[in-house]
């Protein structure tokens, strides 16, 4: 799985960053079942980069709801 750059995930709307998010959830299930199987994983640093990008998806919705928040409190950042 390829690390999905932050830009690329800015410049997805609300609902595929949820959608990207399921999908990489339930992969990381799959390798972590896969993992404690005793099944040899081709490439064990795989988990790491879902990880990552569950990481990086969250941070720009919280970006977002931060700046939505700001916004409605009058100006903010």
């Amino acid at each position: 799985m390829a690390l999905l750059t932050m830009q690329e995930i800015r410049n997805m709307n609300l609902e595929e960053r949820d959608r990207k998010l399921e999908e990489l959830r339930a992969e990381l299930a799959k390798q972590r079942a896969a993992m404690m199987s005793g099944a040899g994983m081709e490439n064990p640093g795989v988990i790491r980069g879902i990880r990552k990008n569950i990481a990086r998806i969250l941070t720009v919705n919280n970006e977002e709801a931060r700046q939505v928040v700001a916004e409605e409190l009058g100006g903010g950042k």
